[in-house]
């Protein structure tokens, strides 16, 4: 059974930075995409960024050029480096495969406010 734990998350100013961790584990890592998800209150979740097995990333529009997805193989983690943070960035983060599949970890809390 799979099993991700998030980390990372907290409070911060507009412009700050955050770097999310997640640890997998119950899967062979090297073999999965996997994404960032987010859910804010009121709003559907949605994936903002994915990095393949081998390494290609893709991003949503709305994070394009603030966030940076990246993977430990070793360590069996993905990471989401966030800065320019905008109080719209604030909500849950998640990560799971990409596409996902019905197992979630508890997720980290971003909230951006000043």
């Amino acid at each position: 059974q799979m099993q991700l734990v998030e980390s990372g998350g907290g409070l911060v100013q507009p412009g700050g930075s955050l770097r999310l961790s997640c640890a997998v584990s119950g899967l062979t890592f090297i073999f999965h995409d996997m994404g960032w998800y987010r859910q804010a209150p009121g709003k559907q979740r949605e994936l903002v960024a994915s990095i393949t097995s081998g390494g290609s990333t893709n991003y949503a529009d709305s994070v394009k050029g603030r966030f940076t997805i990246s993977r430990d193989n070793a360590k069996n983690t993905v990471y989401l480096q966030m800065n320019g943070l905008k109080p719209e960035d604030t909500a849950v983060y998640h990560c799971n495969t990409a596409p996902y599949t019905n197992v979630w970890g508890q997720g980290t809390q971003v909230t951006v406010s000043s």
